[in-house]
């Protein structure tokens, strides 16, 4: 299993927004699959309505979803914790 950052936009109520929704999938295809089936559980939204911009593999330490964090907590310790992201100066 691995890591990937879903980005896109879909139908949230009566209005279009962007997403980014990080997902524990097998494979890019797999990922997209879980993206569309999250949505529109959630959302109530078909899959024609939503676009899919982007799948790619991100470094499981960047995340801050628990469901990523849960999946590879091993890995994350063994690497030595989460990585921070990075604030913006003022």
């Amino acid at each position: 299993m691995q890591a990937f950052r879903v980005s896109g936009t879909a139908p949230f109520g009566s209005q279009r927004q962007k997403f980014n929704l990080d997902l524990v999938a097998s494979s890019a295809a797999d990922a997209e699959h879980r993206c569309y089936s999250i949505i529109g559980s959630r959302h109530k939204a078909n899959r024609r309505a939503i676009t899919i911009e982007s799948v790619s593999e991100i470094d499981p330490r960047t995340s801050s979803e628990p469901r990523i964090l849960d999946a590879f907590r091993d890995q994350i310790a063994a690497a030595g914790g989460k990585i921070a992201p990075v604030e913006e100066e003022e």
